[in-house]
């Protein structure tokens, strides 16, 4: 926004200490002046009061102009230095400021000293700074593994492609159904990818939504995959009532769902899913048998194209961001996404949400 030029805060606090400096001084001298007034007569009334009230008037006329002189220039260079030594927290402040609209993020403020409201408004600077930056670190690790996710298909396209303009011998049905398989994992990872970007900016409306009712849709849906795995499932659970987007949280019950029957034992595998109510809110947990995970995989699951080191090898190892998708959506919904490795292999993933308002006026 264009301003027009203007005074700055140390020459508008340094008129305004000087200014009261200088209205206190007049007030002190015709405070003096009006007690000389109301009390001379009385000492001078023997000797002339009249000559002699002329003469201390005018001697104090000229020793009230010395001294309001001496109160101006005393309150504008104290206000300019007092103004100066107070403004220096916000200096930097507005320095900070500057480097990170400049694209310096890791720069801090640190102010020094004892809570006052600058060192308040710098430490909230330097901690939204700290957000910022691993909000972009972040977003530029999430475009950088977008891209070379999205790459990798288009680059087994191209090489079908070459492979059958330049080998008009080779089976033809076979690079048809390659190029079926490369095309679809590459339109999953648009939607997928759309989809997190549509759950991080809360463009949806918020309804009560049954997660008991979610768990039997996403198990219905996946049953077949279950099945073809050797995959059961075990439900069980109350009517758990969330606010939030039906769709989302379909979307992320059938994630962690799918994420459990993926990741599970080759045979013989077991996924739990339960609902239930808690004081603080509704859960959904999900639990899956499978291999034994280092605690120190199990934190980067959540992130972008991470998967574990086991499951990158499988055919439905997925787009990489079926968990992360999971913790946007709890996260736009204000809940919380917990993982934990089971003792025995698997994972134990619970998402946490606040519970719908109860509802009134409702009829039978």
């Amino acid at each position: 926004m264009d301003r027009a030029p203007g005074w700055s805060v140390r020459l508008k606090l340094t008129l305004s200490y000087a200014g009261f400096l200088l209205l206190a001084g007049v007030m002190l001298i015709a405070a003096v002046w009006v007690f000389l007034l109301s009390n001379l007569p009385e000492v001078t009334s023997s000797i002339g009061g009249l000559q002699v009230r002329a003469v201390l008037a005018r001697d104090f006329a000229a020793g009230a102009a010395v001294v309001m002189a001496f109160l101006l220039v005393f309150g504008l260079v104290g206000g300019w230095l007092l103004a100066g030594r107070m403004l220096a927290p916000l200096t930097r402040i507005t320095d900070a400021t500057q480097r990170a609209a400049n694209g310096s993020l890791s720069h801090r403020i640190r102010l020094e000293g004892r809570n006052d409201e600058f060192r308040a408004l710098a430490d909230a600077f330097d901690d939204m700074l700290a957000q910022l930056e691993a909000h972009v670190a972040e977003q530029r690790r999430f475009a950088a593994n977008a891209s070379h996710e999205l790459r990798t298909p288009l680059a087994i396209s191209k090489a079908l492609l070459d492979v059958a303009r330049t080998d008009p011998n080779h089976d033809r049905g076979e690079i048809i159904d390659r190029l079926h398989a490369v095309n679809t994992r590459a339109i999953d990872l648009t939607e997928a990818l759309l989809l997190l970007s549509r759950a991080e900016q809360r463009s949806f409306t918020r309804q009560p939504v049954d997660l008991s009712l979610l768990v039997e849709e996403a198990t219905e849906t996946l049953l077949p995959l279950a099945e073809k795995r050797g995959v059961t499932f075990e439900t069980s659970g109350d009517i758990a009532l969330a606010t939030g987007s039906q769709a989302l949280l379909l979307q992320m019950t059938t994630n962690l769902v799918h994420n459990a029957v993926v990741h599970n034992l080759p045979e013989r595998g077991t996924v739990r899913i339960a609902t239930g109510v808690r004081p603080e809110g509704v859960v959904l947990t999900v639990e899956n048998t499978g291999e034994k995970l280092p605690p120190a995989l199990v934190p980067t699951l959540t992130e972008p194209f991470r998967r574990g080191s086991e499951r990158v090898r499988t055919d439905h190892a997925g787009v990489g961001l079926g968990l992360a998708i999971v913790k946007s959506i709890a996260h736009v919904h204000d809940g919380t996404l917990t993982i934990t490795p089971r003792a025995a292999g698997g994972l134990r993933i619970t998402v946490e949400l606040p519970a719908a308002a109860p509802q009134t006026g409702r009829h039978p």
